[in-house]
C-alpha cells in the first residue's frame, strides 16, 4: 500500500492485515515503486497523489518494467478522466476517496481471483537476485544459483513476501505442508543452505534472522522504507 497519509496507512494496515491479509506499506512514490519493483506482491494499492513521483509514474514505470502486479489505483480525484487515465495505464481497478472499507476488501479479493485465474506468476526480484516461478531458477547477477527444489521452495516464499517477516510455521505449512515429520529445526536446517548457497555467490545479506520472529528478505534499498 503505497500512500502519503500516515493515518490512512495506519487504518488500511490494520484493517487489512484483520482480514488475513500481509501489508506492506510506504509513504511515497519512490520508496513505493522500489517495493513493487520486487515483483513480490499479489497486488498494490496505489494512491495517485504522492510526493516524490504520482501514481500515475510509479504504475507506468512497473508497466515498462513488464512487471504485472495487479494495481487499484485510489485518489480523491473523481472524474471521468482521472480514471480512464489510470486504467490505460495498466491499472486494474479504481477507488475514488472516501471509500468503503468493506467495497475495498471485495475489489481487492476479485483482482486476486482474476489474478489467480490467470496464471499471473511473474519473476520476484530483490536487489540483483530473480526467482524465476516459471523455470524455477534462480540467478543472483545473472549468475546462476543452483537450489534443490526444497529450498528454491522456501526462497520463492521468502521473496515472494519481501519487506515482511516469515515466522517458522509460516514457512513449514508453505513449504513442506502437511508433512507431520518436518519440524522447525528443519526449517533453520533449509535456511541455512539457502543462505549458504547464496553466500557463495555474495547474496547471502538478503536473507535474515529476525529474532524471536523468523526470517526477513530485503536488500540496501528495501530498508529505507520497510515499516518499523
Amino acid at each position: 500500500m503505497v500512500d502519503d497519509e500516515p493515518g490512512v496507512r495506519k487504518a488500511l494496515h490494520r484493517g487489512l492485515r484483520a482480514e488475513g491479509m500481509d501489508v506492506v506499506t510506504a509513504p511515497d512514490g519512490p520508496s513505493g515503486l522500489r517495493l513493487a519493483q520486487t515483483g513480490s506482491f499479489d497486488v498494490l494499492l496505489l494512491d495517485i497523489m504522492l510526493p516524490g513521483l504520482s501514481g500515475y509514474r510509479v504504475l507506468q514505470a512497473l508497466r515498462a518494467q513488464g512487471i504485472t502486479t495487479p494495481v487499484l489505483m485510489v485518489s480523491a480525484k473523481d472524474g471521468e478522466v482521472d480514471q480512464a487515465d489510470g486504467l490505460d495505464l495498466g491499472a486494474d481497478g479504481y477507488l475514488v476517496k472516501p471509500f468503503s472499507f468493506v467495497v475495498l476488501v471485495a475489489q481487492i479479493r476479485a483482482v486476486l481471483r482474476r489474478a489467480a485465474t490467470e496464471g499471473t506468476r511473474g519473476p520476484l526480484r530483490i536487489g540483483g537476485l530473480v526467482v524465476d516461478r516459471a523455470t524455477r531458477e534462480v540467478r543472483w547477477h545473472d549468475e546462476p544459483v543452483a537450489l534443490s527444489p526444497r529450498e528454491f521452495s522456501l526462497l520463492e516464499v521468502l521473496v515472494g513476501r519481501a519487506g515482511t517477516v516469515v515466522t517458522k510455521d509460516e514457512l513449514l505449512r508453505a513449504v513442506w505442508g502437511d508433512e507431520q515429520a518436518a519440524t522447525r529445526n528443519v526449517v533453520e536446517v533449509y535456511v541455512g543452505y539457502v543462505r549458504r548457497k547464496l553466500d557463495a555467490v555474495g547474496a547471502g545479506a538478503l536473507v535474515r534472522t529476525v529474532r524471536g520472529h523468523g526470517y526477513l528478505a530485503s536488500d540496501a534499498a528495501l530498508d529505507e522504507v520497510l515499516p518499523g
